[in-house]
């Protein structure tokens, strides 16, 4: 101990220096550490912003499946009822632009629809999903007001005939009061009828069928009373 004592009363000079290096390295390691600390806060709000992008990008897309269905939603409304597809028969009229940019668009649509919203993982896709949803509304839209507005118009009127015909039959044949074979004849007459008018989508056609099978099935079956 004693020759410590003796190195700081022959140096006690050394302390003023010394203090100032330990006071400079203070202030070095405080702003260090400030400089750490400002860097991990940033860091936090980088990655507190990037989970808040990712949460909206995903809201964002749910919204645009949505939307996606409910346009689905209403032309399947089209392709599973003959007799809207009857009155509205631009609708499935391959021959008018409007339809078929329709069809063209739900195609585009569909094809970049997601599994999942986690499955859209850059803005481009977004932006290109948004865009193709978009699109699909907006052509369903001017499509449907097209044929709305038009009708049966672009038919002669011995068409327009077979058209009225074919709705009468189809309203027999699924009828549940008509027997099984009054069912199956006006189908059959009613799909002769729409030959060379009207291009009946498959989902239409197997809709209509099933249905007329299941009543067709129904009316054959047993009367079985319980003596």
């Amino acid at each position: 101990m004693e020759p410590i004592l003796d190195f700081v009363g022959h140096f006690w000079w050394l302390v003023f220096p010394l203090s100032g290096l330990f006071g400079g390295w203070a202030r070095s390691w405080s702003k260090a550490s400030e400089r750490r600390h400002r860097r991990r806060v940033e860091l936090y709000k980088l990655r507190n912003h990037a989970v808040e992008l990712e949460q909206a990008s995903r809201s964002q897309v749910r919204q645009l499946m949505d939307s996606h269905d409910a346009v689905n939603r209403r032309w399947l409304d089209y392709e599973l009822d003959v007799g809207k597809l009857i009155d509205f028969p631009v609708m499935t009229d391959v021959r008018e632009p409007l339809t078929v940019a329709f069809l063209r668009a739900k195609r585009t649509a569909d094809s970049l629809r997601p599994g999942t919203p986690e499955d859209i993982t850059t803005g481009a896709q977004l932006g290109e999903y948004r865009e193709a949803v978009h699109g699909f509304e907006l052509a369903f839209d001017v499509a449907e007001r097209e044929a709305r507005r038009i009708k049966d118009s672009n038919f002669t009127g011995p068409e327009r005939d077979r058209l009225a015909t074919a709705r009468k039959l189809l309203r027999i044949a699924s009828d549940a009061a008509a027997t099984p074979a009054e069912r199956q004849t006006a189908y059959k007459r009613a799909r002769r009828e729409l030959d060379g008018l009207i291009v009946l989508p498959d989902a239409t056609l197997a809709a209509l069928e099933e249905k007329i099978a299941g009543m067709i099935a129904a009316g054959r079956k047993p009367d079985v009373r319980q003596g």
